[in-house]
């Protein structure tokens, strides 16, 4: 006779090979990048309504007059948007695409681990930035050297044992893939 177990015993860890431990399986490197996409259209929204915001409140009437007081701004933005929907579980681009944010143990994370989180994932875009920064260069180059680094770091998750981003190792996070049930 099996017993299976409750659902508040936590659950070893399989294979890290495979990609599945507790929580669920790592998504694949296609969901995960296509959930990335679609999380940086729906930041087009908070971009605007956080933009209009800042823009009214500080009476700019020319876009590059305190551009750097609206990038902080923003930066700040982002970071309560992340870190409130990743404590909660996942983003509204995380729920469409199933992925879920969890600890390493597959337990749900606290917000200071999604700030932790948030701010790691800069690793996205900091380093070629800061490479681009000294020198003169069009918005094409830029964006090929900018694109190109997003494509390295997201393949260098294929050296992970589990797959998952660098930012997410750092931050001691996984993303995971789940079903939800049918009826």
């Amino acid at each position: 006779m099996s017993v299976s177990p409750s659902p508040t015993t936590p659950q070893p860890a399989a294979n890290a090979s495979s990609g599945v431990l507790a929580g669920g399986p790592t998504p694949n490197l296609w969901r995960r990048m296509a959930c990335w996409l679609y999380e940086g259209m729906l930041m087009f929204g908070v971009v605007f309504i956080a933009g209009y915001l800042f823009g009214t409140l500080s009476q700019t009437r020319n876009a590059m007059d305190n551009r750097h007081a609206l990038q902080a701004f923003l930066f700040v933005v982002f970071g309560i948007y992340f870190t409130w929907f990743w404590a909660k579980g996942q983003t509204l681009a995380q729920k469409t695409w199933h992925i879920r944010v969890v600890g390493t143990a597959g337990q749900p994370i606290s917000q200071p681990r999604a700030l932790l989180r948030y701010v790691l994932s800069w690793l996205w875009f900091l380093p070629p930035l800061a490479a681009i920064a000294p020198f003169s260069l069009s918005g094409g180059e830029s964006a090929v050297i900018v694109l190109g680094w997003v494509a390295i770091w997201a393949l260098l998750s294929r050296f992970h044992p589990t797959r998952q981003f660098w930012h997410d190792a750092l931050a001691g996070t996984r993303l995971v893939h789940y079903e939800i049930p049918k009826k």
